[in-house]
């Protein structure tokens, strides 16, 4: 079922994401961590589907998205970054494999994070803390990551980020791979959530498993 959605506001998280928040339906339920596939509403996109994650929690009274705009993909995400309040959108029912399971692990590339912000949000307002969870955040440069400043203030909350392309950066350099995840993970000890690319899923995930993960304990999903 298609649902149609009224922008109320749209404002900048980094030099290339925005935070959306739309008027809420009737009709739309969903868990933490769900994606709708949404269009724009105006002539020649309303079929250029695409998915994206909710960050808002199922009782908020507006339906909002942390969106990264890639000016040299197929036009439908620069096209969101345009938008304006009144503007509309379609998005059909939610779907989605990542859900919270237990603390643990929150593994993520780029706008592969989305996921884990209303999971994280929601295990923060149920248990009052996040102790025991940790997120390992991969991203190009400093200046590209997501909402740095809510996931450093979410209480209990441990944060690694890591760049691959900025090496002047106190942070860690490189990508997340076996090395890092052997530094930060233990095997058994609760839920490895991964989301982004396909190929980094593969990777990530092969990663786990030679440091000792059992592949239940690993919880994937696909974030182009």
């Amino acid at each position: 079922m298609a649902h149609s959605l009224t922008l109320k506001s749209i404002e900048p998280v980094t030099h290339d994401t925005n935070h959306l928040v739309f008027e809420k339906p009737s009709g739309i339920e969903f868990k933490p961590g769900q994606a709708v596939d949404l269009a724009l509403d105006k002539e020649g996109w309303r079929d250029e589907k695409r998915p994206f994650t909710f960050t808002s929690l199922p009782e908020d009274d507006t339906l909002e998205f942390v969106i990264k705009s890639y000016p040299d993909h197929d036009g439908v995400t620069e096209q969101i970054g345009q938008l304006k309040a009144g503007d509309k959108v379609l998005v059909d029912d939610p779907w989605g494999a990542i859900e919270d399971k237990g603390p643990g692990w929150f593994i993520a590339g780029g706008a592969g994070v989305t996921p884990f912000i209303a999971i994280l949000k929601q295990r923060l307002k149920d248990n009052g803390t996040l102790e025991g969870c940790k997120l390992i955040f991969s991203n190009k440069t400093e200046k590209d990551i997501i909402l740095r400043d809510t996931f450093e203030s979410m209480k209990g909350l441990e944060c690694v980020f890591t760049v691959t392309d900025q090496q002047d950066s106190p942070l860690y350099t490189g990508e997340i791979g076996k090395e890092m995840l052997s530094q930060h993970v233990t095997p058994g000890d609760g839920k490895c959530y991964v989301c982004g690319p396909d190929a980094m899923l593969d990777d990530i995930s092969a990663c786990l498993k030679e440091i000792g993960v059992p592949e239940d304990d690993i919880i994937t999903e696909e974030f182009d």
